[in-house]
């Protein structure tokens, strides 16, 4: 791979460069593409590392936007849709057909067939720099990541250290993963002074976070577990209103007096929740590594009638030894309408252009102790964000990181 700054000096005729974002390889590098000025630049938290001219989808062929990953990379790939059309250095965002690649011809307008053509130099240089699960953010006017303060952001640590270390005593690694540490001792002590070392796991990929609107899968899977904590049998924990599940909830029904229908009414819930001691979820959590859902919880949102808006946050040079990290956010314009509004109960919404709106919505979000922990163990350089009113959108699947897609005005149904 090459490094930033020869990366750099492959595009010096034709791009503009932050030289102080050079120095870190180590960093994930973010791509920002935007339809309105027809440009890409490649920013290292917010710092500028390269930009140039692109072409995006024409009329009848529009790039989406929002915020996307690197989940496919090919030094040359032909079209499955248009004639086997070549596409060199190619980097996949979705799997139904969007990417990055050369273009034989790149105006300085939408011409592509929904793909981001990029110029042969750059292209080339950019596909040796960059990684699966690198992030890409298409947007209808330019935005460029500016720095978070927020003091509630997950910051980096190492999970508490076992209160005993004994033979065969096995350390956590920096998460809940399927790897364990041991550390093997002898059963006398140590002569005074000498030291032991241990072996950390080697460092994960970086995780993806998801805050949204608690959806009816979701609140079905809460239910699920409490019903199954109160000893009825509600099948698999799916998050489905199958025949188990309905069966379970007449019986408890029946058992409070409530008109056994088996669908999850709000009396019903107000009562399962009040007898687990328990508040409704108004929001959820959900997080991912290696394209792959790895866990997920429930959240309260203040104010759930007030949309949360669309907002992406990155960290960048995460130090777990030093509880430090560097979060860059932006805030992306997305319309929803209005019978989504209705359902997910939203009645205003705040102005996507205010500098803090990333800092607002994520100071609305209240997460559970035990899912910070988890995450905060699991913090690792490029680990990200998105915060999104309208959840995963159905591109988003096994061998993808969170996709989601945005509408700009006039776009909303």
């Amino acid at each position: 791979m090459l490094t930033r700054l020869t990366f750099g000096v492959a595009l010096a005729t034709s791009v503009l460069f932050g030289t102080s974002a050079l120095a870190d390889d180590l960093d994930p590098l973010q791509i920002f593409v935007s339809k309105d000025t027809q440009s890409l630049v490649v920013y290292d938290g917010d710092q500028v590392v390269a930009s140039t001219n692109v072409s995006t989808g024409k009329p009848g062929h529009t790039t989406p936007s929002g915020i996307f990953s690197i989940i496919e990379k090919a030094r040359m790939h032909h079209s499955n849709l248009y004639e086997s059309a070549p596409m060199p250095f190619m980097q996949r965002i979705t799997w139904d057909g969007v990417a990055l690649h050369e273009g034989s011809y790149v105006p300085s307008y939408p011409a592509s067939h929904g793909c981001v053509r990029l110029p042969a130099k750059f292209a080339r240089s950019l596909w040796d720099i960059t990684k699966r699960g690198f992030h890409v953010v298409i947007t209808d006017r330019e935005l460029a990541p500016h720095a978070m303060q927020t003091a509630d952001l997950f910051k980096p640590r190492y999970p508490k250290p076992t209160p005993e270390l004994m033979s065969d005593a096995d350390l956590r690694p920096a998460m809940a993963t399927d790897t364990t540490v041991e550390v093997a001792m002898n059963e006398t002590l140590p002569k005074l002074g000498a030291t032991a070392a241990v072996a950390l796991p080697k460092e994960e990929a970086p995780i993806k976070i998801l805050i949204t609107h608690a959806s009816e899968r979701s609140k079905a899977l809460e239910v699920q577990h409490m019903l199954t904590r109160l000893g009825y049998d509600v099948g698999d924990h799916d998050g489905v209103l199958g025949p188990k599940m309905r069966a379970a909830i007449k019986e408890y029904q029946t058992i409070h007096s409530q008109k056994p229908t088996g669908e999850m009414t709000p009396a019903f819930a107000a009562s399962i929740y009040k007898v687990m001691n328990r508040t409704q979820p108004t929001g959820w959590i959900y997080v991912r590594r290696n394209f792959k859902p790895i866990f997920d919880g429930p959240v309260d949102i203040a104010s759930p009638d007030i949309a949360l808006g669309t907002h992406f946050l990155q960290a960048v040079h995460v130090n777990a030894a030093q509880n430090s990290v560097d979060w860059f956010g932006v805030t992306l314009d997305n319309v929803i309408g209005a019978k989504t509004a209705k359902r997910l109960g939203i009645t205003s919404f705040p102005d996507a252009t205010a500098p803090d709106a990333a800092e607002q919505a994520f100071a609305r979000i209240t997460i559970p102790g035990e899912l910070r922990d988890k995450i905060e163990t699991m913090l690792g350089n490029g680990s990200s964000i998105t915060i999104t009113d309208t959840g995963t959108e159905s591109k988003t699947t096994d061998g993808t990181d969170f996709i989601t897609v945005t509408r700009e005005p006039g776009q909303a149904g």
